[in-house]
């Protein structure tokens, strides 16, 4: 039996602002763009990729008002995440996400005692991004 993560929930207020940095800050591709009212659901991936998507929807989407403004309020805070992507040039990830301009960097590139050199973002959500690249055994 295999299991593997599908997809994962990210929420933003502004959907379009999260697929811009998501997309062209950091190389995914949208798979999907869902309306669905007055809301809709964008998932990406890495490309060629058919595991780990992300799926950006509102806090307030297929929710009540009162759950959609706790999630959003959560979001706003940084509460969710961080999520985790991986990368074989660290360096290369990190300067192409700076110069997009649609982040906030949290930590320069520095290596970690747990065996990989990462760096953090907020997305325009508020959401953490962390990427990480294996350190050499």
């Amino acid at each position: 039996m295999t299991i593997s993560v599908s997809h994962f929930p990210v929420h933003a207020v502004d959907v379009d602002a999260a697929v811009a940095f998501y997309r062209d800050a950091l190389g995914l591709e949208v798979v999907n763009d869902v309306p669905y009212g007055e809301f809709r659901w964008v998932t990406l991936a890495t490309p060629g990729s058919t595991v780990g998507q992300i799926v950006i929807s509102q806090p307030h989407a297929g929710r009540s008002e009162q759950e959609g403004d706790q999630i959003a309020a959560l979001v706003a805070l940084g509460a969710f995440g961080p999520i985790v992507f991986d990368t074989d040039d660290l360096d290369a990830a990190f300067e192409k996400a700076r110069a997009s301009g649609l982040g906030e960097v949290l930590q320069e590139p520095m290596d970690q005692g747990w065996g990989v050199r990462d760096c953090a973002f907020r997305d325009p959500a508020g959401n953490m991004i962390r990427v990480g690249e294996k350190l050499p055994s």
